[in-house]
């Protein structure tokens, strides 16, 4: 008989989860709190239009999904930064192929739904608040919280729950009620709002379609990804309350003057581009940034965590989404080769063989989502930012298999995240050495690149 799993979240990571799980012949049944939106229609306003790259790819590809994804998805083969005077300057993000790839989110998550019900199997049920989890004997209760249902309760005995709903997860809060749960959150003092740029009349794109479009402005920026219907959707990143470092900020942006002169000031050239911008200001919520960390992610044999549930991140390496795909190849990964030893799983080895792979990782990407944030927002437009670029560029075509960016490591490599951090940090070491140089701006062509490649493999 197979193993009966309740999996408890239908977003990105529980769907494609699932899909992973009815392959190997699992029964599995989905909980998830939120109505299903493949019928009422998705709600707007909290997107962050999400960037697939390497490694999100690989686990759709395993997943057998691959192609269905691309079909709606668009190549972004750079950063196109936006000054205050209008300039335009881009930053390719890898060799001439290489490229990010724009995709809805809601898009994303019905495919994923679709596939696994419709070709697995797998049965979802909807509007199921996750109110209780006794952790020791692998139980869940569900309230519906459907119109006219309210108050009715199932509780479902299963082999294992696996708890894949999202930063604020119901199945960790119990968890976290065992001894010697570790758990911590971070949050950004910047909030984020998600505004619109329509298509042309023509269903052209406004913008070049295949960049991902950046203000910088030092302390806050906004961005905008291409969608398939030709519009963008764009996110202001600004801190919620202003200080010495930060005049500008939500909490002074509440009348249509004060929002337009705002934009007016930092973003003068989206004003034109953005109809609705004013509505779109007012309706849509100014939502939190937060880091979440714990250990361990598993219970026993009995119950997981994975995805943002067990490390919520910060979006702005672009990897929340690519590192929960890759907790889900990884995890798969894990079955198979129990299922090549056994006739069976056995998931208490399986959680704990995941987790030791996984938890590092995750923790080493939170750390690079940070980071990256400080760049995109303060550095990209720094001339000597730019320049270390182009160094970093001729080291990796010198030398492909000696000097990877970091950025490359994380967006189109398999290599390990926490692998990327460390070797990133040596770099960076490298690099402010290089960049002390009087002649630096003059002479880089002139450096000693095989020096430059030895000292990090020192």
């Amino acid at each position: 008989m197979s193993s009966k799993v309740t999996l408890v979240g239908a977003g990105l990571v529980g769907s494609l989860l699932s899909i992973f799980l009815a392959k190997k012949g699992l029964q599995v049944e989905v909980f998830e709190r939120r109505p299903d939106y493949r019928k009422i229609g998705a709600v707007g306003g909290r997107s962050i239009n999400l960037a697939l790259s390497d490694r999100g790819w690989r686990a759709l590809k395993k997943a057998g999904i691959e192609k269905r994804i691309k079909d709606v998805a668009l190549p972004m083969r750079g950063r196109m930064m936006h000054a205050t005077d209008g300039e335009l300057t881009f930053q390719p993000y890898g060799k001439e192929n290489q490229a990010i790839y724009s995709v809805s989110r809601a898009i994303l998550n019905e495919v994923l739904m679709d596939v696994a019900e419709k070709e697995h199997g797998v049965k979802f049920n909807f509007n199921q608040r996750c109110e209780d989890v006794d952790i020791k004997e692998a139980k869940a209760t569900f309230e519906n919280e459907e119109d006219g249902k309210n108050n009715e309760r199932q509780t479902i005995k299963s082999d294992i729950i696996i708890g894949a709903d999202g930063a604020f997860s119901s199945v960790r809060g119990h968890m976290q009620r065992m001894p010697l749960f570790n758990y911590t959150q971070y949050y950004l003092p910047h909030g984020y709002k998600e505004l619109h740029i329509p298509a042309n009349e023509d269903g052209s794109h406004k913008l070049a379609p295949d960049a991902l479009h950046i203000w910088p402005r030092h302390s806050f920026m906004l961005i905008a990804l291409p969608n398939t219907d030709g519009s963008f959707t764009c996110t202001l990143f600004l801190p919620f309350e202003s200080d010495k470092g930060n005049k500008e900020a939500f909490e002074k942006l509440n009348t249509d003057k004060e929002i337009m002169e705002f934009f007016e000031t930092h973003f003068a050239d989206t004003i034109p581009l953005m109809p609705t911008l004013l509505d779109d200001f007012k309706q849509n919520p100014t939502s939190s940034l937060v880091t979440i960390r714990c250990s361990p992610w598993a219970y026993e044999g009995n119950v997981c965590l994975i995805g943002d549930a067990s490390h919520a991140i910060v979006p702005f390496y672009g990897q929340g989404m690519n590192s929960g795909f890759e907790d889900c190849f990884y995890f798969n990964e894990f079955m198979e080769k129990q299922l090549e030893e056994n006739d069976s799983i056995n998931w208490k080895e399986l959680f704990s063989d995941f987790q030791d792979e996984r938890i590092p990782n995750a923790n080493a990407i939170a750390d690079l989502a940070i980071q990256n944030f400080i760049e995109m927002r303060d550095r990209v437009a720094d001339p000597e930012f730019l320049l270390r670029k182009k160094i970093e560029a001729k080291l990796h075509e010198k030398f492909p298999s000696r000097w990877i960016p970091q950025y490359t490591m994380v967006t189109f490599s398999h290599l390990p995240y926490s692998y990327a951090l460390a070797t990133g940090k040596k770099q960076e070491q490298i690099m402010n050495e290089i960049m002390k140089k009087e002649d630096i701006e003059t002479n880089w062509e002139s450096l000693d690149w095989e020096e430059i490649v030895d000292k990090l493999h020192k």
